[in-house]
């Protein structure tokens, strides 16, 4: 197995240990604080808009005009879309996992709800996984230290917005009386998919080249819309008591992933 693989299973391990390490506050903590919570979700978004084009769709777009075949536009456009599109139906796949939620009665089973939860968690972290797979898969063939900062820094913007996400899962699961032992259980394993994802998609790329364009760009496009319509909405719900936390985090995580880009460029 290509050594690019190991890292890119290294990277996304890192990720969900980020993961449980948000899930990890439900044993210490009864809430987090949310100025801190708004400004990493801030920086986050600013790390993945940023590494969307400088470290997913210019590679993407060079790769396409390397092998001369579909203009690279057309490549490039067509694997954002479709990451895009393939986000949207997670998103819509994990909204009507919620409504199902909701729908079951109290005095059910709560394993049952707890199933559909992790279900629905599961879909949102398969692109995120994959993103994280394509980015080292990319470095195939040598690499410089410009594309190698560049995945490790799509790793830690995910990696940044899955602390809160922990957070997210095993803090209301606390509420709802699970013990803390089974609110960080299910917490930390609501990403551990992205591992599976990471690893699958660094293989697709290692060694089906061909695709490498649409890959890079079909992370992309998930990357994107995750930030907008995930993240930025989430870390703007304070603006009018915190009204510069969020976008401060979203103008340093994009200045830091530029100045990286641009810098070892």
């Amino acid at each position: 197995m290509d050594f690019v693989v190991f890292l890119a299973l290294f990277a996304t391990i890192g990720t969900w240990s980020v993961t449980a390490l948000g899930a990890a506050t439900v044993i210490f903590f009864r809430s987090v604080n949310t100025r801190l919570l708004n400004l990493m979700l801030g920086f986050a978004s600013g790390v993945m808009i940023a590494a969307s084009f400088w470290s997913l769709l210019a590679p993407a777009i060079e790769r396409a005009e390397a092998q001369q075949g579909i203009p690279a536009y057309l490549v490039a456009t067509a694997g954002f879309l479709s990451g895009a599109a393939f986000m949207w139906l997670c998103d819509q796949a994990v909204t009507f996992t919620r409504t199902r939620i909701c729908d079951i009665p109290k005095k059910d089973d709560s394993l049952s709800r707890v199933i559909l939860l992790l279900l629905s968690i599961t879909l949102h972290n398969i692109p995120e996984g994959l993103a994280v797979g394509v980015a080292f898969g990319a470095l195939q063939g040598g690499y410089t230290t410009e594309s190698l900062t560049s995945a490790i820094t799509i790793a830690v913007g995910i990696g940044l917005q899955n602390f809160p996400e922990g957070a997210a899962v095993s803090i209301p699961l606390r509420r709802e009386g699970f013990s803390r032992k089974k609110s960080f259980f299910f917490g930390q394993a609501s990403a551990i998919v992205e591992p599976i994802a990471g690893l699958t998609g660094a293989l697709l790329v290692v060694y089906v080249e061909a695709i490498l364009p649409y890959a890079l760009s079909f992370a992309a496009g998930a990357m994107i819309l995750v930030a907008v319509h995930e993240l930025i909405p989430e870390c703007q719900q304070n603006q009018k008591s915190q009204p510069y936390s969020a976008t401060i985090g979203i103008v340093l995580g994009f200045a830091v992933m530029m100045l990286l880009d641009v810098m070892l460029g």
